[in-house]
């Protein structure tokens, strides 16, 4: 059983910022990426940024990109994204994913956290 569990989101005004974590954990073997979805109110669920663990690279939306610099700390199984000048257009519940290689399975699955609210308002 593998679980991501998400915290920092909350309400912020327009300019604040934010920082969102999401641990793994549980009968992980390896982690081969982590990242943040985001799903606005009436909108379908779209990427934010996600990290590949071999060689580090991460891909960001184009809304997010020079703005969000996401982070990982391989050992603690953590990803962080930092949210900074944020806009009331941010505001969506944000989702972890990680794509992981469970002891038990012995093959890659993607798994989610529950989500969390980000509100940007004045």
């Amino acid at each position: 059983q593998v679980q991501l569990v998400e915290s920092g989101g909350g309400l912020v005004q327009p300019g604040g910022s934010l920082r969102l974590s999401c641990v793994a954990s549980g009968n992980i073997f390896h982690i081969n990426a982590m990242g943040w979805y985001r799903q606005a109110p009436g909108k379908q669920r779209e990427l934010v940024a996600v990290s590949l663990t071999s060689g580090g690279s991460t891909d960001y939306s184009d809304s997010v990109k020079g703005r969000f610099t996401l982070s990982r700390d391989n050992a603690k199984n953590t990803v962080y994204l930092p949210m900074n000048s944020l806009k009331p257009e941010y505001t969506a519940v944000y989702y972890c994913i990680a794509g992981v290689v469970p002891r038990d399975i012995w093959r890659l699955r993607s798994y989610w956290g529950q989500g969390t609210q980000v509100t940007v308002s004045s």
